[in-house]
């Protein structure tokens, strides 16, 4: 073949492939239904083209001019021409659909050739059955065979009432040059001379997870070198697991497939091939039962200590049947062991169990085959009763005893015990006490505990213990076991029972016993400590000091204290355990009377007057408060009246004024009040100086009476005051009547009589004064002018005449000063006129004279230093 021809053959198999095929009637009846020479064509044979393939296959003519190189072979075949196509690109040509219930063999020529030896591609064979799923080739070819024709036969071993249709694959390889051809396809109604004919294959069932085995035998001479495999409808080739030779012409292959589901249900077919052609049987079906297995739980009927009823509902499963056993399993949920029982009710009753014990119970359901039991279904769990505790508890053993615990050991409670995984230790007691008190409890223990601890006893008391084992169905108590805790400490010594009584310079201190003793009290132990005194002079920073009583003593006194001083007491109790804690309690003692200097045998008297005398005072020494004051007394001396001893006599505790003594008929009066900062060291003081000390009026003493005159020291702190007073002085009355000696008495009287007859007087020039005025209103403005004129110096005048009244007043006080010699806080001076509130009334007419200065000898009058003479200054 020339190379002109090698280039005209693809256009002459392109014009083949758009060229209307011939019908060849006279070919078709030489032969079987099926079979074709494509003399005429392929459709004249009822082949077609697939649809849905790569490409087409080429039909070549004898009668016709091809391209095809010299060296092809002559005559009518169908050809694919792979250089024209890519590698695996397919064409199908399909042949009729056959349903053959004989014998028979379909024969068939082909070639594989490339001019340079290489590989055109694949020549498949496909047997679709019941226009299913093509599945793998059942015969193939590949690689070049030369350029003559080779024979091939198909044993297929299909029967009715299924179809069948054989399909013709060239698939093109990578060489991409060469050609597939295949001729004189030929059916024969006898079987087939080199491939085996399988015999019927039949369905196979099995329970899923077992293994399936198909038996596939054969008829045919020297079939036992063919290759065997079982193909499945999807594609899958399934090996051969044994082959046997029944005999010369007959052989078994057996195929397994290994715990098969229900993905695996499927069709399958037994293959045989070699390279004179390829048997196929029969698809079978793999049946996968699914065992059966219960959707719901068994349901619970009844439930004791040891039994349980339960209801298998085992009407509706999942899977497949017939059911031909039901079973019972169950177990504990804790366990390893299962146990199984044939059931043939509906319900059954599981003996001999556990009390509290939880339990697992499922139905299993059997069909027919190996593996026909299903899986378990839903579990039950469930629980069986507790039963009565076996016994009591032994009797409790004290493994220690404490103040306020007690431990108790016993014996470890099991299960064969206790009867019941969930079970309760309770530790019962009760005890007395005094003052009818009592208490009773019970504790919840741990029960795995081989020890336990009863807490919150009270000490030294005696205690009832019992132990109670209770489950939910009974309850076991053992006996009671008397124990004695053992003492304690004491508790704190009462508050309430704590009180002091307080001194001057001791405390007397009494308490009670504790509350709660916790045993025998043996002793008590006060200690104390001055925290705070009033006197700035103690010290309080001092070490504290410790006494201790008797069980039987609940009090003591405190000696050698200071006054005023605030001590800090702390009384704790012990046992033979050791001391409790401490109750504490302040206790102030009482402030003493402040020390004066010892006055008996001494003069205090410095100079006396006929109304005053002066006397020497001297500081006092405080005692437990600081002198909050001094106070002056003057007592006025009656004969009718014992003398008051000096030394060993009550003070003056009431204050009285002067003028409070007169109106009252009081025997005394104080005279001054002196604050502690005026009499730093010995001063001399005036009785009499006609002064105010801290609101007390030092008068001028009377001439004819005597007087005591007594000097008080007051200490003073919160509500406590306490006075010492001390007689420093007597000033006896006078023997002879001096010539004016004024009555402070009645000098007040007569001042107010002639302030009466003063004011009467000054009424009536004032009266003539506005007769004075109505009579010059009738003057001229000129006379009215000269006149006023006259009173503005008139009015000078006057103003000068009042200096001059003042300058003598001030005069007349300074000279009452000078008599004084003890100034503490610059006392006001109060004359006669500031005691008695008289206010100098000054008149506006410059003719009415201010003052009249009269000579008098009455009482209470405003007089200067010497008795001689007296004058009373009235104010107009």
């Amino acid at each position: 073949m020339d190379t002109t021809a090698a280039a005209a053959l693809p256009a002459f198999v392109a014009l083949l492939l758009l060229s209307p095929w011939p019908l060849l009637g006279s070919a078709q009846g030489q032969f079987s239904a099926g079979g074709c020479t494509f003399d005429d064509g392929p459709g004249a044979c009822d082949y077609h083209q697939d649809l849905y393939d790569d490409f087409e296959w080429v039909h070549v003519s004898a009668q016709e001019p091809h391209y095809l190189p010299p060296e092809m072979p002559q005559g009518s075949y169908m050809i694919v021409d792979s250089s024209d196509h890519d590698p695996g690109e397919k064409a199908r040509l399909q042949l009729p659909t056959m349903k053959e219930n004989d014998t028979h063999c379909i024969d068939f020529s082909y070639l594989l050739y490339s001019q340079k030896g290489l590989n055109p591609g694949t020549l498949n064979i496909l047997v679709r059955v019941n226009k299913g799923p093509l599945a793998n080739p059942i015969w193939n070819v590949t690689g070049f065979t030369g350029r003559d024709w080779l024979r091939a036969e198909l044993a297929v071993s299909t029967f009715w009432p299924n179809e069948y249709q054989v399909i013709f694959e060239a698939e093109v390889s990578g060489g991409r040059s060469g050609y597939i051809a295949i001729d004189d396809i030929q059916v024969l109604s006898y079987p087939c001379d080199k491939s085996p004919h399988f015999l019927r294959l039949g369905d196979v069932e099995v329970n899923a997870g077992q293994n399936a085995t198909f038996q596939c035998i054969a008829t045919g001479r020297d079939a036992v070198h063919n290759k065997l495999w079982l193909q499945r409808r999807n594609g899958e080739d399934i090996p051969v697991a044994q082959t046997k030779n029944i005999n010369h012409r007959r052989f078994a292959a057996s195929f397994r497939l290994q715990e098969v589901t229900k993905t695996d249900q499927d069709l399958y077919r037994c293959v045989t091939q070699s390279e004179r052609g390829s048997g196929v049987s029969n698809f079978a079906q793999l049946i996968v039962r699914e065992p059966p297995r219960p959707i719901a739980p068994p349901q619970l009927l009844g439930v004791g200590p040891t039994y349980l009823l339960i209801q298998l509902n085992a009407n509706s499963i999942i899977g497949d049947g017939p059911i031909i056993l039901k079973e019972v399993e169950y177990r504990m949920t804790s366990g390893s062991w299962t146990e199984t029982h044939a059931v043939n009710a509906p319900t059954y009753k599981l003996w001999h169990l556990d009390p509290d014990t939880e339990y697992e119970i499922r139905v299993l359901l059997t069909r027919p085959g190996e593996g026909g039991t299903g899986l378990p279904g839903p579990p039950l769990i469930t629980r069986t009763k507790c039963a009565e505790p076996m016994r009591t508890p032994k009797t409790l053993k004290i493994a220690e005893i404490q103040a306020r615990r007690i431990a108790v050991d016993w014996e470890s409670l099991g299960y064969n015990i206790t009867r019941c995984h969930t079970f309760n230790v309770t530790i019962c007691y009760h005890y007395f006490r005094g003052h009818n008190e009592s208490k009773a409890d019970c504790l919840d223990m741990d029960p795995k505990a081989p020890q336990h601890v009863v807490n919150h006893l009270p000490p030294y008391t005696n205690v009832s213990l019992k132990m109670i084992l209770t489950n939910p169905e009974g309850r076991k108590e053992s006996e009671e076991t008397i124990i004695q805790t053992d003492e304690d400490v004491p508790g704190p010594v009462p508050v309430k029972s704590l009180q002091g009584t307080s001194f001057e310079n001791k405390i007397f201190l009494n308490w009670k016993e504790p509350l709660d003793p916790n045993g025998i009290i043996t002793q008590y132990e006060i200690s104390y400590s001055s925290i705070r005194s009033f006197d700035p002079a103690v010290p309080v920073a001092g070490p504290p000091q410790t006494v201790s009583n008797l069980w039987n003593s609940t009090h003591h006194v405190f000696m050698h204290l200071h006054p005023g001083t605030t001590y800090q007491f702390f009384i704790r109790a012990s046992t033979v355990k050791g001391f409790g804690p401490a109750t504490a309690i302040n206790v102030t003692t009482n402030i003493s009377a402040p020390t004066l200097p010892d006055y008996e045998g001494v003069d205090a008297s410095l100079n006396e007057t006929a109304t005053t005398i002066t006397v020497l005072l001297r500081p006092a020494q405080a005692k437990g408060a600081p002198i909050s004051a001094y106070q002056i007394v003057v007592e006025e001396l009656h004969p009718h009246r014992t003398k008051r001893e000096a030394g060993a006599m009550e003070c003056y505790q009431v204050p009285v004024t002067y003028q409070n003594a007169m109106s009252g008929g009081a025997p005394y009066y104080f005279a001054a009040e002196l604050p502690p900062g005026n009499l730093p060291e010995p001063a001399p003081f005036t009785v009499g100086d006609n002064r105010t000390y801290q609101g007390f009026w030092n008068p001028p003493l009377a001439p004819r009476k005597g007087y005591n005159i007594y000097f008080q020291a007051m200490s003073s702190v919160e509500k406590e005051t306490k006075t010492q007073c001390v007689r420093i002085a007597t000033k006896a009355a006078a023997t002879e009547e001096p010539e004016v000696i004024p009555d402070p008495a009645k000098q007040t009287d007569r001042v107010v009589k002639i302030a009466g007859i003063s004011a009467g007087i000054l009424v009536f020039i004032l009266l003539l004064l506005v007769v004075i005025l109505i009579v010059k209103k009738r003057r001229s403005y000129y006379s009215y002018s000269y006149y006023l004129k006259l009173a503005k110096k008139r009015k000078d005048a006057m103003g000068n005449t009042r200096q001059e009244m003042t300058h003598m007043v001030n005069a007349m006080d300074r000279s009452y000063a000078d008599q004084s010699t003890l100034h503490a806080e610059d006392p006001l001076s109060i004359t006669f006129m500031d005691q008695h509130n008289f206010s100098p009334r000054l008149p506006n007419d410059p003719l009415v004279p201010t003052a009249v200065l009269v000579p008098i000898t009455g009482r209470k009058n405003v007089y200067h230093g010497d008795n001689n003479s007296f004058f009373a200054i009235s104010y107009l």
